[in-house]
């Protein structure tokens, strides 16, 4: 039998196979990477759902102060509903879906902060207990919200470097792969906050 007749089909198969195995290390790293940019993404959602949980209580123990201002407990309620009206599909997050999200959570965030501070005009707020501990646990959350965004900054960046360099760039465009957007300050954060007394 003559070895050197099928040296060239032998050569043939193991180059297929290396570029095979090459091309899809390449699909499996950026799904592994994905995985964990769906996984961050949800603990994003889960921190803001925790706000919006805390914020229902709020709104119902801030409500018990007969002659609180109607109008800022209306902003939050407001505020809220819009935020919890937008939603992401954490495989396709574009970078208007994302700005349109943190919109949203800003506008939860303004208006929760102008209720806080409004509450230092009622004494009796200020010493019920059920708020003094809801607006703990807010405080809490809110660091849990920065905590959430950037472990998803952080998980998308080892995304977005495997699929964007070359050569995995083409085969990112074959799968059909994107780079995802990261969490930006929201238009205006670069402003110093205005207090009033």
């Amino acid at each position: 039998m003559d070895f050197k007749k099928f040296l060239p089909w032998i050569i043939a198969v193991v180059v297929i196979i290396g570029i095979y195995s090459w091309a899809s290390g390449i699909y499996n790293n950026a799904m592994t990477l994905e995985q964990g940019v769906k996984e961050s993404w949800g603990n994003v959602q889960t921190s803001y759902q925790r706000r919006n949980d805390l914020i229902g209580n709020l709104v119902k123990t801030v409500k018990g102060a007969a002659d609180f201002e109607k109008s800022t407990l209306t902003a939050v309620i407001e505020a809220r509903a819009k935020a919890t009206s937008v939603t992401i599909d954490p495989t396709n997050i574009t970078p208007e879906k994302l700005a349109e999200f943190n919109k949203a959570q800003s506008g939860v965030s303004s208006s929760l902060s102008r209720l806080l501070v409004s509450v230092e005009r009622y004494p009796e707020l200020k010493a019920n207990q059920n708020f003094l501990k809801l607006q703990d646990e807010l405080a809490s959350t809110e660091n849990q919200i920065l905590t959430a965004r950037t472990r998803f900054n952080e998980a998308v960046k080892p995304y977005n470097n495997n699929i964007l360099t070359f050569p995995r760039n083409i085969f990112a465009k074959m799968y059909g792969l994107k780079e995802k957007p990261y969490f930006e300050a929201v238009e205006g954060a670069e402003k110093p906050v205005e207090v009033k007394f």
